[in-house]
């Protein structure tokens, strides 16, 4: 939804559907909304949609593909087949969330947190 001057709201113009070209999934597994995403140092073609041509702009630096969905206000499904095109073209790397397993423990940072707090 788009706000007005009058700060109403209004409907999208184009669905998210034709924006996508009616795909709700790529050939590829989906990419997980912490997956971080980067624009890569290749020119983009003109040819664009307008929406991948915003996430182009908005991925400059890494950011998740929630974070990318957020910015465009768009559904994180749509912005999933989006990010899967420019992939496939070359336009977008990514990188994986940690996986759960190798992530710190959160009690043993708080151990540490709470130990460095007692010597202050």
């Amino acid at each position: 939804m788009t706000d007005r001057a009058d700060g109403r709201a209004t409907t999208r113009a184009v669905r998210p559907y034709v924006i996508t070209g009616g795909r709700a999934c790529t050939g590829a597994a989906p990419l997980s909304w912490e997956t971080l995403v980067m624009a890569a140092d290749t020119a983009a073609p003109e040819s664009l949609l307008p929406e991948h041509l915003m996430i182009l702009t908005h991925c400059q630096g890494l950011l998740s593909v929630a974070e990318v969905a957020a910015y465009l206000g768009q559904p994180p499904s749509v912005v999933q087949v989006l990010l899967a095109d420019l992939i496939d073209w070359g336009l977008i790397v990514t990188r994986p969330p940690v996986p759960p397993a190798e992530r710190a423990d959160v009690t043993m940072l708080r151990k540490v947190l709470h130990g460095l707090e007692s010597r202050l």
